[in-house]
């Protein structure tokens, strides 16, 4: 099985825009310790817009300075809780196009993992992350965390809010058997040190079902359960106890509902590949699940 090489999470990359609960979020993954985590790298990405030439202004030098001293005094505190803790950190501030610069500057790094955040106004619309952080999970080449540390959302007619401040207790992988569903499993694994227990879910979406014979659908769900209990399987020898499920229906959807019957603490994807039994394509199922779910997903390219 090919699990992407590495398997600790020793360097995490942590853009931030100093937005409310930030750090909170940063503290949550502090547990990351006892898996391998050594140091976090702290970026500020000073959007180019706010610094660029202007009308008969040109460069706004002071301005840049003001906004990389702002930055450096917060990181600080920061830093003191990390030092702490007992991880190492590095602080980047830099100019430029935030995902573009976030992403060559965590591959710059050699960051084992990419941690964003959802929007800043709480989900009550149903989406959770914005255009940003978005363009971070379809373009990067490592995996990538949305925290979601804390969230608002429609459930059963009333608005809820969660708090994700345990978000290793009982991960949920949803798995489509693609070279990036093996990587999550291997991130899964990584991560022996602080989960304990896990579920394991595959989606056999309502579309593969119709005009299916019996006989082919049988074979798919057998083939289906098979796959699951090796995963399964993987987890328990690590030390990782786990519990399979197999279901049906719309793939983003299904994923939430099953979250939320099994007490998700986080969702764990791959984000392409197809499933050659049923043309089941992840990568846009694990995107419309991050922009909806309000657990923290950490998907894995």
């Amino acid at each position: 099985m090919d699990r992407g090489g590495k398997n600790t999470i020793e360097r995490i990359f942590f853009p931030t825009r100093f937005r409310e609960l930030s750090f909170n979020a940063l503290e949550c993954l502090l547990a990351l310790k006892e898996a391998g985590l050594r140091e976090v790298i702290l970026s500020y990405i000073i959007p180019v817009e706010e610094v660029a030439f202007v009308p008969f202004g040109g460069y706004l030098k002071d301005e840049e300075e003001h906004l990389r001293e702002e930055a450096r005094i917060r990181f600080e505190d920061w830093q003191r809780e990390l030092l702490k803790a007992g991880l190492e950190s590095k602080v980047i501030i830099e100019v430029g196009d935030p995902v573009p610069k976030i992403l060559s500057l965590a591959e710059r790094e050699r960051a084992d993992l990419i941690v964003v955040g959802k929007k800043k106004k709480t989900g009550a619309e149903g989406i959770f992350i914005e255009s940003h952080t978005m363009d971070i999970l379809r373009r990067s080449r490592i995996p990538a965390l949305v925290y979601k540390y804390m969230v608002q959302f429609e459930w059963d007619g009333e608005i809820v809010t969660r708090t994700n401040d345990r978000i290793f207790r009982r991960p949920l992988l949803a798995a489509d058997w693609s070279l990036p569903s093996e990587r999550a499993l291997g991130l899964l694994l990584s991560l022996k040190g602080i989960v304990k227990e896990a579920v394991v879910v595959h989606i056999l979406e309502t579309r593969i079902k119709k005009g299916m014979e019996k006989a082919e659908l049988l074979r798919i769900e057998k083939e289906s359960r098979e796959r699951l209990e090796r995963y399964c399987a993987i987890l328990k020898s690590a030390g990782i106890q786990a519990e399979s499920h197999l279901s049906a229906g719309n793939g983003a959807q299904e994923i939430i509902n099953l979250s939320r019957e099994f007490d998700a603490s986080m969702l764990v994807m791959g984000t392409t590949g197809k499933d050659r039994l049923h043309e089941f394509f992840m990568g846009s199922v694990s995107h419309r699940v991050a922009e909806m779910s309000e657990l923290p997903t950490l998907l894995s390219p």
